[in-house]
């Protein structure tokens, strides 16, 4: 299969037991749900999206949050069915679903491995319950080294997040946390840096001076020491910030950065697929409410449908291309080159050791990964 034939679903489910603090997803507080409604919602959107993708492969399907796991098994055997009754499945089709610690019982893993869930991501962000404290986490360290072992006996691609660079985080107790995560031998890691988003409860401290992440000299030595426990734990940062071992790497995250075709379902969910020839973005209506309204009078959540011009196409395929180590292709005939400003910027990155054009395919150097939003912004603020 080629990258152009990757197709993906990616599954929304808004709901967590709490709001973290540092999150900025579109979620919303636990309440009950309606089991037939959102099988009937999600269902129905699926058949939907079917129509203007006849006869493809599904590569990947992915239910993130939110708090997929806390989702009716229900509900996901139902949408895992309605995506196999429109589209074959590709051979080794990865199903991802996420989990949380807390609610990650033996029991439930198995359940979900019986309804075709293949692989598991698990939302660790520490070991370490001072850290999980201050991350608002509803878990402590133990339960998520029982979660982690429990998955590990039921899955055979298991995944976890650890988050860094939290305020006063030294290099010696980043590198005891990361070296007991990789004492698990996990076959991918998703390591993040501490993100402050706008609108969150952390954003909100920040600006009232309760506290500040590491400057920017700490930040940079954090990750280095994270690239070479990984690479020496055989995790390749096939990603900046994903790690695995060869054959291990995430397909449907693989899809969003090589900019393949995937739809969203569920309320907020993203999607960027080709209609006539020509690739849009769309975007479902965030609140479950006025997402479910919207599927009982038109079949779809979607609240934007944008066609993309060549420049957002650019500027998407890029931003995602350039965070793996293998690059993206750049061809004779690419519309990059119609601005001599933004080439004359590449060149000048190039030369500064910042980008590689290895025959035609452009990649970060080690010195730009870290960076890759400045570099961005120099080369199209140059056009």
């Amino acid at each position: 299969m080629t990258t152009s034939d990757a197709f993906g679903v990616y599954v929304h489910w808004p709901y967590c037991a709490r709001i973290c603090p540092y999150c900025d997803f579109n979620v919303y507080k636990q309440k009950s749900i309606d089991d037939a409604q959102w099988i009937d919602a999600l269902t129905r959107e699926v058949a939907h999206w079917a129509k203007f993708y006849p006869g493809r492969r599904l590569t990947s399907l992915y239910f993130g949050g939110g708090t997929p796991s806390l989702a009716p098994v229900s509900v996901l055997s139902a949408v895992i069915k309605a995506c196999s009754d429109h589209w074959a499945f590709d051979d080794d089709i990865e199903i991802t679903l996420e989990a949380n610690p807390v609610d990650a019982s033996r029991a439930l893993f198995e359940g979900l491995r019986a309804i075709g869930i293949n692989r598991l991501s698990l939302g660790v962000q520490s070991f370490q319950d001072d850290a999980l404290a201050f991350l608002g986490r509803d878990h402590n360290g133990d339960q998520g080294r029982k979660a982690l072992e429990n998955a590990q006996k039921v899955f055979e691609r298991v995944t976890f997040d650890l988050i860094y660079a939290l305020p006063d985080q030294s290099l010696v107790q980043w590198e005891a946390a990361l070296k007991e995560a990789l004492h698990y031998a996990p076959t991918h890691l998703s390591l993040y840096e501490l993100t402050i988003e706008p609108g969150t409860a952390f954003a909100q401290a920040c600006a009232a001076g309760r506290w500040a992440p590491p400057d920017e000299d700490i930040r940079a030595d954090l990750f280095d020491v994270t690239q070479d426990l990984t690479r020496n734990a055989g995790l390749h940062a096939y990603e900046v910030s994903n790690h695995a071992r060869p054959g291990f790497e995430s397909k449907h995250n693989q899809l969003y950065w090589r900019y393949g075709d995937y739809i969203g379902i569920g309320p907020g969910a993203h999607g960027r697929v080709c209609i006539d020839d020509h690739k849009h973005a769309v975007e479902n209506h965030k609140r479950p409410d006025a997402y479910l309204d919207a599927i009982g009078v038109h079949g779809h959540g979607a609240h934007i449908k944008h066609r993309l011009t060549t420049e957002e196409m650019l500027m998407e395929r890029f931003s995602m291309g350039l965070r793996l180590a293998e690059g993206i292709p750049l061809y004779a005939d690419d519309p990059f080159y119609a601005d001599d400003r933004r080439v004359d910027a590449l060149r000048q990155l190039i030369g500064e050791g910042l980008l590689t054009d290895n025959c035609g395919t452009l990649r970060a150097s080690p010195t730009g990964r870290p960076i890759l939003n400045a570099l961005l912004e120099a080369i199209f603020t140059a056009s």
